[in-house]
């Protein structure tokens, strides 16, 4: 007779995102030189906010001129040949940094007919976390559009800022995402 064994336990995820995750440039979404590129860069750190190594981000976005490269976008808008509208990018393991080379998006329609203020779907996945987060990335020089965006509108006030990229330097905006604490960086429910 065999005895009964209890369910196999849950594991955490990685750490092999360097190793079959992610393959060297997928975090440059338009090549050198391409009009209105920019840089987004930052940390992913703990609630200690040490650095979570091994973090692995995707995002997904618009063109500049607000089309998404998707079948499902049918509004005619200009589709840009040298953007990809998705990259994957992983965190360094001394130090948590990433970086994206990307356009920032132009506006798309909202559920209500307004139009959102450009931003950047961004998911994390990290070493211990069963699954992702999604969030967002919004342009700290977009306050207007900031303003009347039907998400941001939806959060507490003092919450907004934490979806908030800082342009730091011509075309080069800073984007950290804090995992727990007062500051935590807003995640979405999907």
């Amino acid at each position: 007779m065999s005895e009964l064994l209890g369910q196999t336990p849950s594991q955490t995820v990685g750490p092999y995102y360097t190793l079959r995750l992610f393959k060297e440039g997928e975090n440059v979404l338009v090549p050198p030189g391409h009009p209105g590129r920019i840089a987004i860069q930052g940390r992913v750190l703990d609630g200690d906010r040490n650095p979570i190594e091994d973090a692995l981000l995707e995002i997904w976005q618009a063109n500049s001129a607000g089309r998404y490269r998707h079948p499902d976008d049918h509004r005619e808008l200009a589709l840009d040949n040298g953007f990809t509208g998705f990259g994957r990018a992983i965190t360094d393991f001394e130090t948590g940094e990433y970086i994206f080379e990307t356009v920032k998006p132009g506006r798309v329609p909202d559920a209500e007919g307004a139009f959102q203020a450009p931003h950047i779907s961004l998911i994390v996945q990290g070493r211990g976390m069963l699954n992702p987060v999604f969030t967002r990335i919004y342009f700290s020089d977009e306050d207007e559009a900031n303003r009347d965006d039907l998400i941001l509108r939806g959060l507490p006030a003092a919450r907004r800022g934490t979806l908030i990229a800082e342009l730091v330097e011509t075309a080069v905006y800073r984007f950290d995402v804090l995992f727990q604490g007062e500051d935590e960086t807003v995640f979405f429910d999907f």
